[in-house]
């Protein structure tokens, strides 16, 4: 098996198990959740406008783990019984306690992601972010926040890929310092699940 290996971004604390989860473990994971969750396509607030979702998701969580994205509040599904059982294993591998997850389907390479950070309130200064991911393997983009006018410079940008049943942890200032983003591809018709493990802090939800 093998184990965290670092990811060298500046100001940024993310490693990446490559094989968390064995094929067979993961690939009935995907199956169960695929057909299982209630999946949903979500409105998003862009530069002003009201645009769908370039994905399908559900949020999923403990009682009053609410989760406000884009202006639009979202109260927690019931866990599932994989995510439920799934939990306490993410939890022991990246040391930390989650109260939440947002379950993203990518249903081909055309649903994609843009440059964005997980820094909402609720989720405190420097969150655990735990990125479970099941199916076709997805580039994943990180880089450095710049200031306006701040000339990019070597090594502010990473690209990896992200293979079925890897499991991704961003955790530090990574969310304040950094955006990630998983860009388009086209010719992928294979599709990608994303779990993202969350801890949100109710008294501010």
């Amino acid at each position: 098996m093998s184990h965290w290996q670092s990811l060298p971004l500046p100001g940024a604390d993310v490693a990446l198990w490559p094989h968390w989860l064995d094929t067979d473990e993961a690939d009935a994971l995907f199956a169960e959740l695929h057909a299982g969750i209630a999946w949903e396509q979500h409105r998003i607030r862009l530069f002003g406008r009201e645009l769908a979702s370039p994905r399908l998701s559900c949020w999923i969580g403990d009682p009053g783990a609410a989760y406000t994205y884009s202006r639009t509040r979202f109260e927690p599904h019931p866990w599932p019984a994989a995510l439920a059982a799934l939990r306490p294993r993410v939890e022991a591998a990246c040391g930390a306690r989650f109260n939440s997850v947002l379950a993203n389907l990518y249903r081909d390479g055309r649903d994609s992601m843009g440059w964005h950070s997980d820094d909402e309130p609720e989720l405190g200064a420097q969150p655990v972010i735990a990125s479970l991911s099941l199916g076709a393997e997805r580039r994943f983009r990180l880089r450095r926040r710049r200031a306006r006018g701040e000339p990019a410079q070597p090594g502010d940008m990473i690209e990896l890929t992200l293979p079925h049943g890897s499991l991704l942890r961003m955790a530090g200032d990574t969310q304040r310092l950094c955006r990630h983003a998983l860009p388009r591809m086209r010719h992928l018709a294979e599709a990608r699940i994303n779990l993202t493990f969350r801890r949100i802090d109710t008294a501010a939800s």
